[in-house]
């Protein structure tokens, strides 16, 4: 009985776990709700599939277990996305799908988290877009060079060279 419990909790933590990396962008949420989503999809990806194949040849071939499994994983995928969209209030696509989400389960306590080590997390993103903030470490760097060269040249006094430069290298 125990056995049959953490292999349910574990192939649905799994197929939850596939779901949030199928869908682009950042998915915080906590462990229990990660294998929520995969339940729910498991439930809906095995409806789906026991009313193509029927009842008893869901699982009647290897090619229609690996089937069923990407209906599993396609439906917590779907599940994430709506998650995402009327929680959240996030886009699924475009530099809005990876912004730290502001929104949900456990956000508002991870993001106190963040900022209590002197983490920003509207500053953590991979977005590779025109952006005005030195967060990515291309610009970051660049930001870095143009405080050094206003030391040099006498523009900045230590001070602010020193808090300036802590500044850009928090993120």
């Amino acid at each position: 009985m125990l056995g049959a419990l953490l292999s349910i909790i574990l192939s649905a933590f799994l197929i939850g776990a596939f779901a949030r990396f199928a869908v682009p962008g950042p998915d915080p949420m906590p462990l229990w709700l990660t294998v929520l989503l995969g339940f729910g999809g498991s439930l809906l990806g095995g409806g789906i599939a026991t009313a193509v194949y029927g009842r008893s040849r869901v699982f009647d071939s290897s090619g229609h277990g690996f089937v069923t499994l990407l209906l599993e994983i396609g439906a917590s995928a779907v599940l994430l996305a709506l998650y995402r969209r009327y929680v959240q209030h996030r886009p699924l696509t475009g530099a809005g799908a990876y912004t730290f989400p502001t929104r949900g389960v456990g956000i508002k306590r991870m993001r106190a988290r963040f900022r209590q080590f002197g983490v920003d997390p509207d500053r953590m993103t991979p977005w590779r877009g025109k952006s005005s903030s030195p967060g990515i470490p291309g610009e970051q760097a660049d930001e870095l060079a143009k405080l050094r060269e206003r030391h040099a040249k006498g523009e900045l006094s230590e001070d602010e060279y020193e808090r300036e430069r802590e500044r850009l290298r928090r993120y």
